[in-house]
């Protein structure tokens, strides 16, 4: 079986899935680049020698091979390509293909209304509602965003992205954390108003207020950083609080390894969100909002997270001050999260269930994964996620 997946370009959120990908299937896995990576990525520390990587051709420099390998592969899963030319190529052929999307309207579903955006989204995907087509949903509001559209009924399958997985013992992992009584809090990601890191500092405020013995790890950087370093001056924590800056990816793992607890603040404008895989691989508790796409599928409320909603700081604040209080809870939380990724939400486990689902698809069949990775991608609106995801009911 040859499968083919087509995208952009590839990053480090990519190619551990690829990487497990070609492991199963060898010379018959191939990641398409449609197109160099951008400056700006680079300058985050994305860049990757797609020399080292066997299974990468780019249609920039190879179009003609590329092309005829799309065609041609049993199967043929696309991400965002900037290249919706090749893409109906390939569906307008009738050959089993996946498209794997995010959010069609992040910043409301009100938008759906426009009939020039309808017109063009019935090219791209509603025409094949009844096609051997399925949607891979990386994220939980993407089912809701398709199904305004009428596309892929029954065809929408959960989905994301898989860091690479790190593996410890519960030992290590407690062995790392162990810092003399003080509750290590971990914020990372750019300093964008969409991400709230100012949740952080605010928190990092009522927590010296209550004479909590704790620490606070900002990582990353971005146009909200000078704001945030004033207010931490301000406040008098520059004993509470540390400043990263840009950090490559290998050493946001450590400051998370050594950290208890995970703040992730981002609201609907963040399309899925994979520092909550890293921070659940790293054994963190976290507080995280249910409004990014990652939330509702990787977090079960209580048991392995505690999420929040309507990007209300009061709720995050609550929540945050229970785990700083009750360290048995945050152990258990932490506990249960790492072993979501090692068990269900990870590379491996994820290439494994594509793969099965593909040798159905070419014959055919339709058939959903349990749990987890390709199980089906239920379609809950934004305003309801949050009671669905406190009370299990996603």
């Amino acid at each position: 079986m040859t499968v083919t997946f087509v995208s952009n370009y590839i990053n480090h959120h990519q190619i551990p899935f690829s990487d497990a990908c070609y492991r199963e299937l060898g010379d018959e896995y191939h990641f398409i680049q449609t197109e160099p990576m951008e400056t700006e990525r680079i300058s985050m520390g994305w860049s990757v020698d797609i020399e080292k990587l066997p299974y990468v051709l780019c249609l920039y420099e190879k179009e003609e091979e590329c092309r005829k390998l799309i065609m041609e592969s049993d199967i043929v899963i696309f991400g965002w390509t900037g290249r919706e030319d090749i893409v109906l190529e390939r569906l307008n052929t009738g050959k089993p293909a996946i498209r794997v999307s995010e959010r069609l309207y992040r910043e409301g579903q009100w938008k759906a209304i426009s009939p020039r955006g309808l017109i063009q989204k019935y090219k791209e995907h509603t025409k094949y509602r009844k096609a051997p087509v399925c949607l891979l949903c990386a994220g939980a509001y993407v089912a809701s965003d398709f199904h305004l559209v009428r596309a892929y009924p029954n065809k929408m399958l959960r989905f994301g992205y898989f860091p690479e997985t790190v593996l410890h013992t519960q030992e290590e992992l407690e062995r790392l954390k162990e810092n003399k009584g003080r509750i290590d809090i971990v914020w990372a990601g750019r300093f964008l108003p969409l991400k709230h890191p100012e949740f952080a500092i605010q928190i990092a405020k009522e927590l010296k207020r209550d004479e909590k013995n704790f620490h606070l790890h900002m990582v990353g950087n971005g146009e909200l950083e000078a704001e945030l370093k004033r207010a931490v001056a301000e406040a008098g924590m520059e004993n509470y609080v540390t400043f990263y800056g840009y950090t490559p990816p290998e050493e946001v793992r450590k400051v998370m390894e050594k950290s208890h607890i995970h703040l992730f603040t981002s609201n609907y404008l963040e399309g899925w969100g994979a520092v909550v895989n890293e921070a659940m691989n790293s054994g963190c508790a976290l507080v995280a909002s249910v409004e990014a796409g990652a939330v509702p599928f990787l977090i079960r409320h209580e048991e392995n997270g505690l999420v929040y909603g309507n990007s209300s700081y009061e709720e995050f604040a609550t929540q945050v001050k229970r785990l700083v209080e009750d360290t048995a809870l945050t152990a258990k939380l932490g506990k249960e999260a790492y072993r979501t990724i090692e068990e269900m939400w990870n590379a491996e486990h994820a290439a494994k269930e594509l793969l099965r689902f593909c040798d159905d698809l070419r014959q055919g069949k339709v058939v959903p994964a349990k749990e987890g990775p390709l199980s089906i991608a239920p379609v809950v609106s934004p305003g309801k996620m949050y009671q669905k995801v406190k009370r299990h009911l996603l």
